[in-house]
């Protein structure tokens, strides 16, 4: 129960993992500032820098968590798949597990990698796990399912030659719950900085994190509240939406700008992860869903598992548990911010000109807020 955490960020695969009872050993990251935060909140373990300048991982490992970069698998990335300049990092990864021979990899990106490219990013995934022996399963997993009003969906995926995969991601299954009507009666959280395409409306839950924005910039989302004012949460309570102690990026940084809402948005929910090292010390009984054969090529299922070539289509939720998630009301304080009257009137006239259909009265109370903001 050793970890080397791989591609580490701020360490949400492995905090999770830790209160799980893994022991850190190692945390690589090729980025000052996420090594600063490494540094500082696991003392313990030995701190490094780009996967590739790794010969080979700690005496001991047993588990290598990998969240390896999203940026060309991702939605808002250049979706040119796995071997783009960013995502193709992953090949350090592997060259570095033919060396050393691990148990177990438990790896996470964005759920859009399973239909990149025409699914052949997530093929070529497949393709080296199993050539290097390991049987595999993956679940697309909701961060809600775990308590936490931010609706955020990731692939989880456990390679290994030890434990079945399917004992450790398809063991708890809630179902998922029944979406309800978008209503201005409850807060409704979008990105600001979008307006034309997608702006990820959410029912009292935030959208994803994510380190960007499609203007370029580290942005967090705003919500739109009963009362008819449109805020956006704090780094702090950004921190606490991704399961951190508010204040886990804190610290002194030699950059221009500070990195803390790009380092938070491309983190690993530590509940999420909590979870999945749970079910890897604690094997269980997989959830007995249908299953299906899966024939090569095209987008892959929200589930699946395989081994040696044989692959298997999954029928399962993105809701591992279903807990009762408190409203971004109870949650809402006074370190949030109101929303600019400059960026309430970009996103207002974004939307107008876009063809999105939005919640009855959302860009009416939009309009609203964008006056009240003059005053």
């Amino acid at each position: 129960m050793k970890v080397a955490g791989l591609y580490a960020g701020i360490g949400g695969f492995e905090l999770g993992f830790q209160s799980a009872g893994f022991e850190t050993l190692l945390l690589a990251d090729k980025d000052d500032s996420c090594r600063t935060v490494l540094s500082t909140r696991f003392p313990g373990a030995a701190i490094a820098g780009d996967v590739s300048s790794l010969s080979e991982l700690p005496a001991g490992t047993t588990v290598v968590t990998a969240g390896f970069p999203c940026q060309n698998l991702s939605m808002a990335g250049d979706k040119v798949g796995i071997g783009g300049a960013k995502s193709g990092d992953v090949n350090m990864m592997f060259e570095l597990l033919t060396r050393s021979h691990l148990p177990t990899l438990a790896l996470e990106n964005v759920y859009f990698m399973l239909s990149v490219d025409a699914g052949r990013a997530m093929q070529s995934l497949v393709d080296r796990i199993e050539g290097l022996g390991y049987a595999w399963a993956y679940r697309v997993v909701d961060t809600r399912s775990f308590g936490l009003p931010h609706r955020r969906r990731r692939v989880f995926m456990i390679a290994s030659k030890e434990v079945d995969p399917r004992a450790v991601l398809f063991a708890d299954e809630a179902g998922r719950p029944l979406e309800r009507k978008l209503s201005l009666k409850r807060p409704i959280g979008f990105y600001w900085t979008e307006g034309r395409s997608g702006v990820g409306l959410a029912d009292d839950s935030i959208p994803p994190l994510k380190g960007g924005s499609g203007l370029g910039i580290p942005s967090a989302p705003a919500v739109l509240f009963p009362d008819g004012r449109v805020e956006m949460p704090s780094l702090e309570s950004c921190e606490s939406l991704q399961g951190f102690e508010p204040g886990w990026t804190a610290l002194p940084f030699t950059t221009a700008r500070s990195p803390r809402w790009t380092m938070i948005g491309n983190a690993v929910s530590v509940p999420a992860s909590g979870w999945v090292a749970s079910r890897l010390a604690k094997p269980g009984i997989p959830f007995s869903s249908p299953t299906t054969p899966l024939v090569r090529g095209g987008r892959w299922p929200a589930a699946a598992f395989g081994e040696k070539g044989v692959h298997y289509r999954v029928e399962i939720s993105e809701f591992p548990f279903n807990e009762v998630t408190p409203s971004l009301e109870t949650l809402r304080d006074g370190s949030w911010k109101p929303l600019s009257h400059r960026a309430l009137t970009g996103f207002y006239k974004r939307a107008k000109e876009g063809s999105l259909r939005f919640p009855d009265g959302f860009l009416a109370a939009i309009k609203k807020a964008r006056d009240a903001a003059l005053t």
